[in-house]
């Protein structure tokens, strides 16, 4: 895997790079929630000036490369907590893991990285963080599996091999094989569940609804929703309108 430096200015726009020292205690791992979005993609987004969120983050990963946007001794916004002294945003290093392309591959690649950085600052897994630790965010969510979190427990212990096989300078184990696969498999059910829910969440109003979603038209982009979206945009119509049923 290739990593390379591509730093975001300090002037950018929302304040993503304030530049406030940091030495970091933990690391703290994402999903960027964009299923086609690569490292370089999401590098770009940080300076793109349609990009109106002040959330950044230090390294992006994907099944090619990983891009360190800003230095790993500044703060960057990614955990949601705010920023005080103690928050993840100004004591956690943050690691984005791209959704898109082969996904295990990408894994592997964020477990190498994470385990060299643990490495190089002789920390173990115990110093890894999710999102969700900081903010309850929902996050990593590929490593989520309804509510058991089992991907990111396998996660960790891709990690943890990586940082033992190093030190026995040995390859990679037939357990590190084994794990990597279990994580796939719970990748896949998780996809399969993501998918399920964004299917629901897509539906175009139901012939009771279609009075207010005509009403409310004009301002609708998209103009689907899930089914509580619609019973209560008919709800605020027919309360607007003095409808009774």
């Amino acid at each position: 895997m290739n990593y390379r430096v591509d730093h975001i200015p300090k002037n950018t726009a929302k304040d993503r790079r304030p530049g406030l020292a940091m030495q970091a205690t933990t690391i703290t791992i994402h999903n960027t929630g964009n299923p086609s979005s690569t490292a370089a993609n999401e590098r770009g987004w940080l300076t793109n000036p349609s990009n109106d969120r002040t959330a950044s983050f230090h390294i992006v990963v994907d099944e090619r490369e990983a891009i360190e946007c800003i230095p790993l001794n500044e703060n960057a916004w990614h955990a949601g907590d705010g920023s005080g002294a103690s928050s993840g945003n100004r004591t956690s290093i943050g690691i984005e893991i791209c959704e898109s392309g082969n996904y295990a591959k990408t894994l592997e690649n964020a477990a190498e990285l994470v385990a060299s950085m643990l490495r190089e600052r002789g920390w173990g897994v115990d110093r890894l963080r999710r999102h969700f630790d900081w903010s309850g965010k929902i996050c990593p969510r590929l490593m989520y599996d309804n509510g058991k979190w089992t991907g990111w427990t396998t996660f960790k212990n891709m990690v943890s091999a990586r940082l033992a096989a190093k030190e026995d300078n040995e390859e990679m184990t037939p357990e590190v094989k084994k794990m990597i696969e279990e994580l796939q498999a719970t990748v896949q059910k998780q996809n399969e569940r993501i998918k399920s829910m964004e299917d629901q969440r897509n539906i175009p109003a139901p012939e009771w609804a279609k009075e207010a979603a005509e009403y409310y038209s004009p301002h609708m982009n998209p103009k689907t929703g899930s089914y509580d979206f619609w019973r209560a945009l008919t709800i605020q119509y027919r309360k607007e309108k003095g409808i009774t049923v």
